[in-house]
């Protein structure tokens, strides 16, 4: 069976033609559209302080969804943990939990930009120990009990919705991360799959269950159109836009990724981040590699609502229907 997700960052550069509650409005929107059309999971992601308005609260955003939605799965991919105060995100997460019924899935990141560590206080230099701890501070404070925080008794409410707790996944681009991972999480989502063998090996030194093959997931993003030509042209800019701006991020960093610098939209068409379709070549593909998930970033790079809408509903209409005669949603 082939499962399909979407993605929101809520970028919006400057030559975005839609407005802030336009592109955040549409987002909440797709995703009740989502779960009705073969989409089973969205990601929503986490920055601070950029210069095209990336998603700074994921968690609110992740509330609005789960108040228009029932089923989709809501995976916050990722919540840079270091830079939120544990018992505030114990409480946030445990309110979220209760209001979605138990369908987000935190993947907790490091981080790794010095310059949203600045800006919010904390110390980048201090995000190992604080991962370390996180997860079992997490659960103490789900636990619904009094329990030791820097000194202190405390106890936090409410509890959550999920028995015994949430399920907290990390996310990661090292074998640092791999192994931490492996020793305090339910699962390890890896930014590079070589990673995911790194996480293996350490669950099978510390004695715990191996966790089968890393689930298929598409390594590119794809877009659907009747003329594949005329709608690249017309979103490419954006999503030059999204591919700049994470690898200019990660050689600042000098942090792996999965993004690369293209100088133009050409360039950009024949790296294998951003695949367009027409509906049969998607239709064809997915017969093809029936046990992959694939993933759609409608507003990409602040691409307007109107333009991302023609791909969601070319394939609800013209790809959707011939996967479902194939048996494969």
């Amino acid at each position: 069976m082939v499962d399909f997700a979407l993605r929101f960052d809520m970028r919006q550069p400057e030559f975005c033609t839609a407005g802030k509650r336009e592109l955040y409005s549409a987002a909440v929107e797709q995703c009740a559209w989502g779960e009705n059309n073969g989409f089973s999971q969205v990601h929503l992601s986490e920055h601070h302080g950029t210069e095209d308005n990336y998603c700074p609260s994921p968690l609110i955003l992740a509330s609005a969804v789960a108040a228009r939605t029932e089923r989709i799965m809501i995976m916050i991919s990722a919540l840079i943990a270091p830079l939120h105060n544990p018992i505030k995100l114990a409480e946030d997460l445990s309110v979220l939990d209760i209001i979605s019924g138990g369908r987000v899935i935190p993947i907790l990141s490091a981080g790794y930009r010095q310059t949203e560590f600045e800006m919010l206080g904390s110390d980048l230099g201090q995000r190992k120990a604080y991962m370390e701890a996180i997860i079992t501070t997490l659960t103490q404070a789900w636990s619904g009990q009094e329990f030791q925080y820097h000194g202190k008794n405390i106890r936090v409410t409410p509890t959550p919705h999920s028995e015994p707790r949430p399920m907290l996944f990390m996310g990661g681009s090292s074998g640092a991360a791999a192994r931490r991972a492996a020793r305090y999480a339910d699962y390890f989502i890896p930014s590079r799959l070589e990673f995911f063998d790194v996480y293996r090996d350490e669950l099978q030194q510390l004695d715990k269950p191996d966790p089968g093959p890393m689930p298929k997931t598409a390594t590119s993003v794809f877009f659907v159109a009747d003329d594949a030509d005329a709608y690249w042209q017309k979103i490419a800019p954006h999503l030059l836009h999204e591919s700049n701006s994470y690898a200019r991020w990660a050689e600042e960093a000098d942090v792996p990724s999965p993004y690369a610098h293209h100088t133009s939209i050409d360039e950009l068409r024949d790296s294998p981040q951003y695949r367009m379709y027409t509906p049969q070549s998607l239709v064809d593909f997915c017969i093809q590699n029936p046990d992959l998930t694939l993933l759609t970033h409608p507003l990409c790079g602040g691409i307007h609502p109107e333009l991302a809408w023609q791909n969601l509903e070319t394939f609800a209409d013209k790809v959707l229907p011939a996967l479902r005669e194939e048996g494969l949603v």
